[in-house]
């Protein structure tokens, strides 16, 4: 089920026993070759892939805007903070209390790690099934390198503009941290760029993207074995 295009009455029909998956990403920038909602279309292809495998899962529209604060000091990063973040989610889950057996929020961002930890604390408070999935083990390139490139291209080549992809600053992402958290990413990487994107290929990120979309089922898996169920 596709939510944004479901009915009331569709939505009804499952006797909250469908768990609702929200895709969450950002709007900022992602070198002088991808868009500017890359994390957010990796989120919704998880979610999607994910609504495939399993019948039970309703893909909400996404939550298109992250704590981005890192990505500040380049044109287009539209961001809110982990307090807004940890706000919006909780809200969200409090609101599907009533028609859902669960809630799945999928992030493609890793900037938002800190506000889901919030929203998480509050969730697990408030007594409500939760669970908190971030895509990960995508590869060494932390930001707009092969890795993403190559994921974008699987999902919207249309949008890559491989002509104007260049290497940014390639070092360890954990050498360059401290100055993330201190400085952002400009001073770091003038074109916005954690990595080469070099040798990106849409095979690479179909592939990529086959096996976060398993580990993804499998931890939904894992927490409702045979659909959500009201507790």
């Amino acid at each position: 089920m596709q939510l944004g295009q479901a009915t009331w009455s569709e939505v009804a029909a499952t006797a909250g026993r469908a768990i609702v998956a929200f895709p969450v990403g950002s709007l900022e920038q992602h070198g002088p070759h991808l868009p500017l909602d890359t994390d957010t279309r990796i989120a919704v292809a998880l979610v999607d892939a994910l609504a495939r495998r399993r019948t039970d899962v309703a893909a909400a529209p996404p939550l298109a805007y992250g704590a981005s604060g890192e990505h500040a000091d380049f044109p287009g990063t539209l961001l809110i903070d982990h307090h807004v973040l940890a706000g919006v989610v909780v809200e969200l889950v409090r609101s599907a209390r009533a028609a859902f057996g669960g809630v799945v929020f999928v992030s493609a961002h890793g900037g938002n790690a800190e506000g889901l930890a919030l929203a998480e604390g509050r969730c697990r408070d408030d007594g409500d099934d939760v669970l908190f999935w971030r895509a990960h083990g995508q590869g060494g390139d932390a930001h707009a390198g092969r890795t993403e490139t190559s994921l974008m291209l699987a999902i919207d080549p249309s949008r890559v503009r491989l002509e104007l992809a260049e290497a940014g600053c390639t070092e360890p992402i954990e050498a360059v941290m401290p100055r993330l958290r201190a400085e952002g990413v400009r001073p770091i990487s003038s074109n916005g760029v954690l990595g080469d994107p070099a040798g990106a290929n849409a095979a690479e990120g179909h592939e990529l993207l086959a096996r976060l979309a398993e580990d993804l089922a499998a931890s939904v898996t894992a927490r409702w074995p045979r659909g959500a169920s009201r507790s």
